[in-house]
């Protein structure tokens, strides 16, 4: 279960309900991240692991539920409420963000502590054209050595990876055998149907080295559930409420999302719940982390569990998948 609405589209009461309602149905691995509500402002930051806290005193059921949040990279001109947006992955600010994280979710440790994007410069939040630029960002050794103190102290019980390329893995996965330090047991990367760009290079990576994907956007900012196309998306929903967000909303997207809307309603199927079984069925799937607005869409996203595609459906989003590969990476 995804969080980041929680705070700002969503009430601290509505994040509660969402948890509640999860949790009975057996969702029990709950994502968020210093960063969020979404998107990112100062009076908003940390209020998302705020609720996922009151919720956790109020239920005092911490051992039922797997916690994973993310310290947040560097920024200057987009997150300079966070430590001045010039956060590195060092020992001073990992100890900085996570010993405010565990304040902020009233909870001596969380399950699965990941490095929101790489402090380096290079490919992440749909940039293409990669190209070298003169850089000093923080030693991978350092980092892990930063990390497993906070293991050591048993503050943190796994480490992850986020908006992570194939090189920043197998160096992290490379540092962590030689030295004997902590290995990453997962990668957050974006994956849908219309960014399946996590199979180029990361999905062998990762099916080779057993480190699972948690993949965040299956639902591509809720484009693929067809209500945008369709016109029925509600006045809170994210792309009409924050206009900028247009990873997925340029025109090979558009018209590769009416082809897969449209294959969901010729074979009865709810399109949003097709878009999720699709991710399900991916064999490198650590978990899928669905996020909601209302309780009727929290409701459809976890009954997508129950789906399983057939042979021809797959075949068929094979297809249209060739025509449109990978439009919104």
């Amino acid at each position: 279960l995804g969080s980041m609405t929680w705070g700002e589209q969503n009430s601290e009461t509505e994040g509660h309900q969402q948890l509640d309602y999860a949790l009975a149905e057996g969702v029990n691995f709950i994502d968020t991240a210093e960063l969020y509500s979404i998107p990112p402002k100062s009076k908003t930051y940390g209020r998302t692991e705020e609720i996922i806290g009151s919720w956790l005193k109020k239920r005092g059921q911490r051992d039922d539920v797997i916690i994973a949040s993310k310290i947040a990279g560097p920024g200057e001109s987009w997150i300079g409420h966070i430590r001045n947006g010039k956060t590195r992955y060092d020992t001073a600010n990992i100890e900085s963000a996570l010993n405010a994280s565990l304040k902020r979710l009233q909870s001596d440790y969380i399950d699965l502590y990941q490095l929101h994007w790489p402090e380096r410069k290079t490919n992440y939040f749909g940039q293409l054209n990669y190209s070298h630029r003169a850089e000093s960002f923080t030693d991978i050794e350092e980092t892990l050595l930063a990390l497993k103190k906070q293991i050591d102290a048993g503050k943190i019980r796994y480490i992850g990876l986020s908006n992570e390329t194939a090189w920043g893995a197998m160096k992290f996965l490379q540092t962590a055998e030689k030295l004997g330090l902590p290995k990453i047991v997962s990668i957050q990367n974006p994956y849908n149907l219309l960014n399946r760009s996590y199979e180029i290079g990361l999905a062998e990576v990762t099916h080779r080295e057993q480190v699972d994907l948690l993949a965040y956007s299956p639902l591509a900012f809720g484009v693929l559930s067809g209500k945008y196309m369709e016109g029925t998306a509600d006045s809170n929903s994210r792309l009409n409420k924050f206009e900028d967000y247009v990873r997925y909303s340029n025109e090979q997207a558009q018209a590769a999302t009416v082809e897969y809307v449209q294959l969901a309603r010729d074979s009865n199927l709810d399109p949003a719940q097709m878009a999720l079984a699709f991710v399900n069925s991916r064999p490198f799937l650590g978990s899928n982390i669905i996020g909601a607005t209302s309780m009727a869409q929290l409701k459809s996203n976890i009954n997508s569990a129950k789906l399983s595609l057939s042979e021809d459906i797959s075949q068929s989003i094979e297809q249209i998948f060739i025509r449109y590969p990978n439009p919104s990476p």
